[in-house]
């Protein structure tokens, strides 16, 4: 590669308070018909005066503890000014140069991106263009909600590493329980800066790209309209081709804002990109400056809940998880509250039956793991359905677990108890005795079954004998049939091999 790729993230994510960011308005704006969760501020009417939310300051300044960050002792409320028929006001309340929180960072796989700050601005509005119309429809529902940006340094290598980030910072959100950060609905948006920079030509310093002697840097393209995980990817990885080739064509680049279009899988040129200073910052003269003390940092770090990278840390120390498996039951927080709830269940079942729990919990963990990757949560993401939608209670679960652990059935009829369970809820024990599913692990009852089997299949009894000993899965087959699946596996293979031999 003759290129080094540059990349910076812009985030920004709309916060879940009850009341927007400068007003009372209703926050909650979904499913309600256009412009009918708005007031004179939110619509910027000449002569109203903001009223800054006090929790959507306290969620941005928890959001910096939890990456690391600084909280700034002193801090203020901006204008950025800027015309666009969403922005109601002809301007946006922002933070400038004295953000909430800043130099802070998120570990990915090992490498850590360093934030450049996070500040707390208000939404804009939504603009609709119908099909086929000369005009362009406003909804202000939006406006004045509460927006959290963060600001990476320049200092991300790939596209790969851009959207590993974009997925940790959501999980976070999610954990503190501040953002729902759904990119489909727009809670959650991401751009990204770009540029291609020729190999030793450059240097980062002071937290800047600059030159090596007379190189003249290339101009960098930051990227918008991107909504998914995956678009992030896509986007930047085509960004990246499309510049090196301009370079190599010898094309003069532009520092300009493009627009992601999934539908063709290109960025599409939208406008100059602007300077700071297009957007004549100037204080917030109806908003005081900030001063943030240390009893109030204190009262807020209280708040901060064990996050996604020490939980996981925790699930391999405690009980045993291999990485891939700690990091699937703890990518969202309800699901992995649900996870430990189980294992709870199943340690105090343990301890009743006067077993030891640490000798056990290896084999539990391993199997309630694969129940709730492979079985449970797997019929939630393809219903796409939450913890909170499930009519099947954490202790009734552990008693599934239980149920297979002592080989009182076997997986299958594991499967059909918790397709029941899963639509109706109900006791597994019950719904057992109900549909008849107790596995038979009666010996002489199944040396009659097996020897029938052995007498009509005279040829495959032949063929292992003779050394073929894969025949054996074929009468564990016809065994498994002629019970209806009820038969225990492993005394069926033991019965079996004695048999035959």
């Amino acid at each position: 590669m003759k290129y080094d790729i540059i990349i910076g993230l812009e985030i920004h994510a709309e916060l879940k308070t009850k009341s927007k960011m400068f007003c009372s308005c209703d926050n909650d704006a979904e499913g309600k018909r256009p412009n009918t969760v708005v007031c004179p501020i939110c619509l910027g009417h000449p002569g109203t005066l903001p009223a800054a939310n006090k929790q959507a300051i306290e969620w941005t300044i928890l959001t910096g503890l939890a990456l690391n960050c600084k909280v700034s002792k002193l801090s203020k409320f901006d204008r950025k000014h800027y015309f666009y028929p969403d922005l109601p006001k002809g301007y946006q309340i922002s933070q400038y140069d004295l953000p909430l929180v800043y130099d802070g960072y998120l570990e990915i796989n090992g490498d850590k991106i360093d934030i450049t700050r996070i500040h707390l601005e208000e939404d804009t509005g939504k603009l609709t263009h119908p099909n086929n119309k000369k005009y362009t429809l406003a909804d202000y529902n939006r406006a004045g909600t509460p927006l959290m940006e963060l600001v990476t340094e320049p200092i991300i290598k790939t596209a790969e590493q851009a959207k590993e980030f974009c997925q940790k910072y959501r999980q976070i959100l999610r954990y503190l329980e501040i953002s729902d950060a759904d990119m489909e609905k727009g809670q959650m948006r991401c751009e990204a800066n770009i540029s291609a920079q020729e190999k030793g030509k450059w240097k980062y310093e002071d937290g800047e790209i600059k030159p090596i002697g007379n190189y003249k840097l290339n101009p960098k393209v930051e990227v918008k309209n991107i909504n998914s995980f995956k678009a992030v990817e896509k986007a930047i990885n085509y960004e990246i081709k499309r510049q090196i080739a301009a370079l190599e064509d010898g094309e003069k680049l532009v520092q300009e804002t493009r627009g992601w279009n999934e539908n063709i899988g290109k960025t599409v040129s939208q406008r100059v990109k602007e300077t700071s200073a297009d957007y004549r910052y100037f204080p917030e003269p109806d908003l005081p400056p900030l001063n943030i003390g240390a009893k109030w940092i204190k009262k807020i770090k209280a708040q901060l809940t064990e996050l996604p990278e020490d939980k996981k840390k925790r699930f391999m120390d405690q009980y045993k998880f291999d990485g891939e498996t700690a990091e699937i039951l703890t990518g969202e927080k309800d699901l992995a509250n649900y996870a430990e709830q189980v294992i709870s269940e199943l340690r105090a079942w343990i301890n009743a039956t006067g077993d030891n729990w640490e000798r056990q919990k290896n084999k539990l963990a391993k199997i309630s793991s694969n129940w709730l990757i492979n079985e449970l949560f797997k019929h939630l993401r393809e219903d796409k359905l939450s913890i909170g939608d499930l009519k099947i209670t954490a202790e009734n679960f552990a008693e599934l677990i239980t149920l297979v652990y002592q080989e009182k059935i076997n997986s299958s009829a594991g499967t059909k108890i918790l397709e029941k369970m899963y639509k109706n809820g109900g006791d597994p024990t019950d719904i057992m005795s109900e549909m008849g599913l107790e596995q038979i692990d009666n010996k002489a009852e199944l040396e009659k079954t097996i020897k029938k089997i052995l007498t009509k299949n005279k040829k495959q009894v032949a063929e292992y004998k003779s050394g073929k000993e894969n025949i054996l899965q074929f009468f564990v087959g016809q065994t498994m049939a002629a019970t209806k699946g009820k038969a225990n596996p492993k005394t069926v293979i033991k019965i079996l091999k004695k048999m035959l031999s």
